[in-house]
């Protein structure tokens, strides 16, 4: 299964002419999930050829302006291409009561119809689900209620040994087979053992996305194990004071979640404006997890 994501902001609240704000795109199959829309985020889209008519899904992970300022333009812009097709977006409560009001004061009238669904920032469940993928929530620690979230790509059935097929098996035994049972015959005794026929299928893809928060050890083991996990970094270590005033991470605390995790990547990024050179936070994250990179706008994963 396709899992791409694409980096589209790394910045923090505080504008710098190189970095946007908080946008990251990820494409499962064909359809899009948008998580945060910072202001101008659909020109990234355009600049990083990313097919905005794909989008289906957009998650919002609070209401600080950096992760949501964008959303607005995006779905006028979608709306002037005569987009037909509904939009679902995830947010925390009063998103859709902002999106709605500008919708009215501008006179605007939309093609396609919106879904809000509202998040609930004090748990952790499953918030969506398809047939290629689960969303569920990670609560963190902010100024304002907050939640990152995980995307899991569905289990996979297990793959049949064909070579060792026996001849005389329905078409429902095979299914069976798949989805892991043993075949028994009508004594009720196991006539074919499922792992004589099968293999195992293939590990399931996953993402989460951890924007603004305090160091929060609880989210460790809901992203216990991720193929990639992005974890803000807002600030270098030396500013761990500040980080706790204003209720975001340091690289370093980013490295050690991901170490206690043990996921397979960790990108950072909401960086300060302060920080011109970023090479720092990227040393001070892999002292504590070395298979980390820094969030470059346009940089694409395939995960």
């Amino acid at each position: 299964m396709s899992f791409q994501l694409t980096i589209l902001g790394t910045g923090s609240a505080t504008p710098v002419v190189n970095r946007n704000p908080t946008a990251h795109y990820l494409q499962i199959e064909q359809d899009g999930y948008l998580i945060d829309c910072g202001e101008g985020t659909q020109i990234q889209l355009l600049k990083y050829k990313l097919r905005p008519t794909r989008l289906k899904y957009i998650f919002i992970t609070h209401l600080h302006g950096d992760h949501f300022f964008g959303l607005i333009g995006l779905i006028s812009t979608l709306n002037m291409h005569q987009r037909m097709d509904d939009l679902w977006i995830f947010a925390p409560k009063g998103l859709a009561e902002i999106i709605t009001i500008q919708l009215k004061y501008s006179d605007a009238w939309l093609n396609f119809k919106i879904h809000f669904i509202e998040t609930d920032t004090e748990k952790s469940y499953q918030v969506f689900e398809n047939e290629y993928v689960t969303v569920t929530t990670i609560p963190l620690i902010h100024r304002v209620p907050c939640c990152g979230f995980l995307f899991r790509e569905k289990s996979h059935q297990r793959n049949l040994l064909k070579e060792k097929l026996p001849a005389d098996l329905t078409i429902e035994q095979i299914r069976l087979l798949k989805q892991g049972c043993d075949i028994a015959d009508e004594q009720g005794n196991i006539k074919y053992y499922n792992h004589d026929y099968t293999k195992p299928a293939l590990k399931c893809k996953s993402y989460a996305f951890c924007s603004d928060t305090l160091y929060h050890e609880d989210i460790i083991d809901i992203v216990q194990g991720v193929d990639v996990l992005y974890h803000e970094a807002t600030f270098l270590d030396e500013l761990l004071s500040r980080a706790t005033q204003t209720c975001h991470t340091t690289a370093r605390q980013a490295g050690v979640i991901a170490r206690k995790a043990q996921v397979g990547k960790l990108v950072i990024g909401h960086f300060s404006s302060r920080y011109k050179d970023l090479e720092p936070l990227l040393i001070e994250s892999k002292q504590e997890f070395d298979n980390t990179i820094l969030s470059e706008e346009g940089l694409s994963i395939s995960i």
